[in-house]
C-alpha cells in the first residue's frame, strides 16, 4: 500500500525548532523527488522545499532559506525537514509529496504524484 506519513509537528514558541519526518512506503522511493508543502488557513498550498531523487538538487522557498534544511535517507525511505528560528507565519499544515525524479515545478501547485495527510505546525507564544 502506497503511503506517505508525516510526523513531528506540534506547538512551538517563536524562535524554536521542529524536525518533520516523512516516511514513505509502497513505491520505489529513490526514483522520486520529495517536496514539503504547507497550507495556512485561508491561503493556497505553497512549496517550502524539495530534494531531487538523485539528491543533487535542493530548493527552498525564499521565506524559509537559511532557516529550514531538507534531507533524505534512501535507506530508510524517509525525508526530513529541520525547521529552525520558527516564526508565527510558519504556522500551517505541512505536507510531504512525491514527484517522479525532479523538483521541477515544486514551488507551486499542482505538483506531486503522491501526498501525505499532513502534520500541523503551530508557532505561537
Amino acid at each position: 500500500q502506497l503511503q506517505l506519513v508525516e510526523s513531528g509537528g506540534g506547538l512551538v514558541q517563536p524562535g524554536g525548532s521542529l524536525r518533520l519526518s516523512c516516511a514513505a512506503s509502497g513505491f520505489t522511493f529513490y526514483y522520486y523527488a520529495i517536496a514539503w508543502f504547507r497550507q495556512a488557513p485561508g491561503k493556497e498550498r505553497e512549496g517550502v522545499s524539495c530534494i531531487s531523487a538523485s539528491n543533487d538538487v535542493i530548493n527552498y522557498a525564499d521565506s524559509v532559506k537559511g532557516r529550514f534544511t531538507i534531507s533524505r535517507d534512501n535507506a530508510k525511505n524517509a525525508v526530513y525537514l529541520q525547521m529552525n528560528s520558527l516564526k508565527p507565519e510558519d504556522t500551517a499544515v505541512y505536507y510531504c509529496a512525491a514527484g517522479y525524479y525532479s523538483c521541477l515545478g515544486s514551488a507551486t501547485m499542482p505538483w506531486g504524484d503522491y501526498w501525505g495527510q499532513g502534520t500541523q505546525v503551530t508557532v505561537s507564544s
